[in-house]
């Protein structure tokens, strides 16, 4: 089991840039493959993007592609997400998750560890 604590989240204007970090414990961390989700208040959790085990495979929402970069740190046991050219439609809770497996997954389903969240705000 991995746990997950995320951090970075905060207020930015439109066009601006913020940095997720996401600090995992747990001895499985280097075999697990790691997603970020976005939810806001009332719908689904979206998924935002993966990465591999090892970071060489990435994925992303088409809402994001071009604009966000996922990233790990296995060293650290960490994974991060730069947003940049942030839009209003941004805003929402953002959720680190960790997969009991080496490759990316875009589904809910596929994930098996949560953090908490942190909520990321866009104004326009």
């Amino acid at each position: 089991q991995v746990q997950l604590v995320e951090s970075g989240g905060g207020l930015v204007q439109a066009g601006g840039s913020l940095r997720l970090s996401c600090a995992a414990s747990g001895r499985t961390f280097s075999s697990s493959a790691m997603g970020w989700f976005r939810q806001i208040p009332g719908k689904e959790r979206d998924f935002v993007a993966a990465i591999s085990r090892g970071g060489a495979a990435t994925v992303y929402a088409d809402s994001v592609k071009g604009r966000f970069a996922i990233s790990r740190d296995n060293a650290n046991n960490a994974v991060y997400l730069q947003m940049n050219s942030l839009k209003p439609e941004d805003t929402a809770v953002y959720y680190c998750a960790g997969r009991r497996s080496p490759s990316t997954s875009k589904s809910l389903s596929g994930y098996d560890d949560w953090g908490q969240g942190t909520q990321v705000t866009v104004s326009s």
